[in-house]
């Protein structure tokens, strides 16, 4: 590495010990990963890959392991153009009918609209915890990294950094059960939603500009990998705060990440399902202060 000549040697050593983290903490995708669903969708390019969408299916893929707490995030470039009716997801899921569940996905829309982003919190088999955020930016243009953020007090979801959704671990206070029990894999798919993803179904896919793809690179993954014994959650996963993700000064947002998230409520969220009186004539628990 050469350093620029205007840089103090101590500046120039955490600039590449800070460019050496990032390029460890990167994961070759088959290190973590494997295609599980439609190999003949899924196009691996190495540093990337790509999932497509047509009329005979879509593709997807999961972690080869399980993790329970921890970060993980991925950089995606999204369907371009007349999207309507595809979902790009990236998310993480227990098994089973009761299982917990942290979604990101991204509603495909008509050329001319934005995307949708929608996030939602399942927990032993119960969601119903949707809000819908538009994005500051084109997501079709470039790649922008989306991150989720599980410990024992929040999950964060994150994009580029910037707090988009915040769901507080309320147990003790509300009895609204968080996950924290059940082991989750990190997954990615591209398929077809037009039943309900585009104006409540009321836009269909246009299979004409298939196939349509949606494209991952730079996987991180900085989790608590799961060995259980017995189907109970013991070991190295249940004391967790040696994790940096995990530590006492994580039991909520500083000041700048809460302004982050305020802004973002106040110019990008279009639904939530906190204020949904229709759906929800009580609110839920974990919605009230």
């Amino acid at each position: 590495m050469v350093c620029p000549s205007n840089l103090t040697t101590a500046t120039a050593f955490l600039l590449y010990l800070a460019i050496l983290l990032n390029l460890v903490s990167a994961h070759n995708f088959s290190e973590l990963f494997q295609c599980n669903w439609a190999p003949d969708h899924f196009v691996d390019e190495g540093d990337q890959i790509k999932l497509t969408l047509d009329t005979a299916s879509g593709s997807g893929f999961g972690s080869k392991r399980k993790y329970l707490f921890g970060k993980a995030s991925v950089q995606i470039k999204l369907v371009e153009g007349d999207s309507a009716g595809t979902v790009t997801a990236f998310y993480m899921s227990s098994d089973g009918p009761n299982h917990d569940e942290l979604d990101f996905e991204f509603l495909g829309n008509l050329s001319s609209e934005p995307y949708l982003v929608q996030t939602n919190v399942y927990v032993n088999g119960t969601g119903n915890r949707e809000q819908r955020h538009t994005l500051w930016f084109d997501p079709t243009i470039d790649f922008h990294t989306y991150t989720l953020l599980w410990n024992h007090y929040y999950i964060m979801f994150l994009v580029d950094g910037v707090p988009l959704r915040v769901f507080a671990n309320k147990e003790e206070a509300t009895s609204v059960l968080y996950p924290k029990n059940q082991a989750m894999g990190i997954y990615g798919s591209l398929w077809n939603a037009d039943d309900w993803a585009t104006q409540g179904g009321m836009v269909k896919t246009n299979w004409s500009y298939s196939p349509f793809v949606s494209t991952f690179q730079s996987f991180k993954v900085d989790a608590c990998e799961f060995s259980p014994e017995n189907g109970t959650v013991i070991g190295k996963c249940s004391k967790v705060s040696q994790y940096r993700w995990d530590k006492s000064a994580m039991n909520g947002l500083s000041k700048h990440k809460e302004e982050q998230l305020r802004r973002v409520r106040e110019n990008h969220l279009v639904y939530d399902y906190c204020e949904d009186t229709v759906r929800f004539p009580e609110p839920p628990k974990e919605c009230l202060n």
